[in-house]
């Protein structure tokens, strides 16, 4: 028997049922210190939150990215999109990552982590990189959101490629630029609770 378990792919993922996401009404903009400190009371209340960022790409040959602009931290029940060229919001928002009693659950986070120390200037802690955790559990691939939320609960994550690729520098995001990104780091928080609630099966070794 085989000691790896296969990752979905795309044309598996595409015949599943949509995965449901959160709506603008438990989406929170934080982009002032009311808001900001708002968003710290609420999240402070749960231990374990999910996790992204948003950086405007890049398009040109040794171009580099100035972000990260926009942090999402998310419960299971909220998310909160922090837009980091405000001051307030950037400053409650490191304070937030640095803090090591809150785990911080997301996907390639290494990327994030490295513009994180640059821009915020704090070392986020307790991180947890959901890829680790299902390859321990036998996935030979990085999983990702999509493939995660396949192998979990047989449905099909939606990402907007417009939204991806739109600018996460500007000052006012778009409503499909908040429900992306805010859905981004719930999808996060909802599968890291998905595998603590279940055991990982062991896997059989080759004969």
């Amino acid at each position: 028997m085989n000691t790896t378990r296969a990752t979905p792919g795309k044309d598996e993922i595409a015949l599943l049922p949509e995965f449901p996401r959160l709506g603008l009404d438990r989406i929170a903009l934080v982009d002032s210190a009311v808001s900001a400190r708002e968003a710290v009371a609420a999240l402070r209340d749960q231990a374990d939150w999910g996790f992204d960022t948003e950086s405007k790409p890049t398009f040109v040959q040794g171009e580099v990215s100035d972000g990260p602009h926009i942090l999402q931290l998310a419960t299971l029940e909220r998310a909160w999109v922090f837009l980091l060229h405000d001051t307030a919001s950037r400053d409650l928002g490191a304070q937030l990552l640095a803090d090591a009693g809150h785990t911080k659950a997301g996907f390639g986070l290494g990327d994030d982590t490295k513009r994180i120390r640059a821009k915020l200037g704090v070392e986020p802690a307790g991180v947890i990189e959901l890829n680790h955790l299902f390859r321990a559990r036998g996935y030979r691939k990085d999983m990702g959101v999509k493939g995660a939320v396949a192998v979990l609960f047989g449905q099909r994550f939606i990402k907007s490629k417009k939204a991806a690729t739109s600018n996460w520098a500007n000052p006012r995001l778009t409503e499909s630029q908040l429900i992306y990104a805010a859905n981004d780091a719930w999808a996060a928080a909802v599968v890291h609770r998905a595998l603590k609630d279940r055991p990982a099966e062991p896997i059989s070794a080759k004969p």
